[in-house]
């Protein structure tokens, strides 16, 4: 398969020491060896495959020096996109990056389309649908746990386990159709019922052994989100700047501070956790105040983890009862109570409070650095039970992934409802086609042409 060529600034924009300009296509190497003079006027044409080379990008109307460069030759097929490769580093910033493309694009070379590179190393056949998407979530990764989730994917283990269970069914489809098509050879191992629905137990237990990872590696993919609500002034902007390990929100003596919703993402124990600061959700006549509270209450609703945040240096109020029942009404299984400011004269009773609200209380002082490491370790043994990442593990994170398993496993069951009920085989088979289509979607050996010109465009320029 030929395609054009293309480029793009391949790095972040702005101020930096190094930026990337990537071409990639059949006529990269020759269209920047009209603008490139290297030092002992190299060709760019005969030199070896991945190698690099000093030298100036020059006007070729009038000889004028554009950029001084490094330019780097990688050939085909060893190469990201399967296609010539070359990369122009320039000094790092907007107008060196833009201009290098600039003279690039007057060449006759295609500006790139977001996530076009990866998007040709997928049609060229060098990584599958799924290894392709982890690109971008490595890309995205927040923490290392994340990261080494995505380079997992990227080497392929989701693939070969998905087309391993892709095999299994071909090969019982396979037999069924012999069955059919020569029932007249004995020596043809005849395909019962039975053992359809045996092959199909098999492919039903994998599918949820996978699934079954679904949720831990979303999270890892993309993280916890975390409210951190309570009655103003009782330290939820401190617990949220003592997570960061920085001064994040304004915090003062005085109720109220907080008026609007403040969201930081923090890495704890390997767990991307999106934090979000609420306004104190109370009673008020302050306008303002008041549309960060109804915020507040909107973002409890969609919370994964609460941290209720007391002041337990002061006797529980109305207003704290009233932050109970509301999380206790909204019926949020993953809830910890944060008794802050455990330095002072306690007030409040830890063991009343357990038996009236069954939920998860640790003890705080964010004023003093006492306590957020045991609220580290409970949120990690929540989602977890303390055992994060198993580098053994293949975990399924993507949202489009585990849609396609689910519909997999559904097809898979339906087709052993059917054999319980003495449906003919050749009719059992169809949901037994339809499990093998959906696992082929997620690694992109049938799937839509428009669906995977959707997921690359939501990747990054230059990717």
């Amino acid at each position: 398969m030929e395609f054009d060529t293309i480029a793009a600034i391949s790095t972040p924009m702005g101020e930096g020491a190094i930026a990337i300009v990537r071409l990639s296509g059949e006529k990269s190497v020759q269209i920047v060896e009209k603008l490139f003079k290297s030092v002992g006027n190299k060709k760019l044409s005969s030199v070896t495959s991945h190698t690099i080379h000093y030298g100036h990008l020059i006007n070729p109307k009038n000889e004028k020096v554009i950029e001084e460069v490094m330019v780097t030759v990688l050939r085909a097929p060893n190469t990201f996109t399967r296609e010539d490769i070359v990369e122009i580093n320039c000094h790092g910033g907007i107008v060196s990056a833009n201009t290098v493309l600039k003279h690039v694009l007057l060449s006759g070379v295609r500006l790139a389309e977001p996530g076009e590179f990866t998007k040709r190393a997928f049609l060229n056949g060098r990584i599958d649908l799924s290894q392709a998407e982890a690109v971008m979530d490595l890309i995205r990764a927040k923490t290392d746990k994340a990261m080494n989730q995505a380079l997992s994917q990227i080497e392929g283990r989701l693939s070969i386990l998905i087309r391993g269970l892709r095999q299994q069914i071909l090969e019982t489809l396979a037999q069924v159709e012999v069955n059919i098509d020569y029932p007249e050879y004995d020596d043809v191992e005849e395909m019962t019922l039975q053992q359809f629905k045996e092959k199909g137990l098999l492919v039903k237990t994998e599918l949820i052994k996978i699934l079954e990872t679904a949720e831990q590696g979303k999270i890892l993919r993309d993280g916890i989100s975390t409210a951190i609500i309570g009655r103003p002034n009782v330290g939820k902007s401190s617990l949220l700047n003592s997570l960061l390990n920085e001064n994040k929100a304004i915090v003062t003596d005085i109720p109220g501070t907080t008026r609007d919703v403040i969201e930081e993402y923090v890495n704890v124990r390997g767990i991307p956790l999106k934090l979000i600061d609420t306004a104190g959700i109370r009673e008020t006549e302050d306008i303002v105040e008041k549309i960060g509270v109804e915020r507040s209450k909107k973002v409890l609703e969609n919370a994964d983890l609460v941290l209720l945040v007391l002041n337990s240096a002061e006797d529980f109020s109305r207003e704290d009862e009233e932050l109970f029942q509301l999380v206790e009404s909204l019926k949020k299984k993953n809830v910890i109570i944060v008794l802050n400011k455990s330095d002072l004269i306690q007030k409040v009773d830890e063991q009343v409070l357990y038996k009236r609200f069954n939920f998860k209380y640790i003890k705080t002082s964010v004023f003093e650095n006492n306590g957020v490491e045991s609220l580290e370790k409970e949120i990690s043994h929540m989602f977890f039970q303390g055992n994060i990442g198993d580098s053994d593990m293949t975990y399924v994170s993507n949202a489009r992934h585990i849609a396609l398993l689910n519909m997999a496993l559904q097809s898979i069951e339906e087709a052993l409802s059917s054999s319980e009920e003495g449906v003919p085989i050749d009719l059992v088979q169809i949901d037994f086609k339809k499990a093998w289509d959906f696992l082929g979607e997620i690694i992109g050996e049938s799937v839509q042409e428009d669906l995977i010109n959707q997921l690359f465009s939501q990747f990054c320029l230059g990717k």
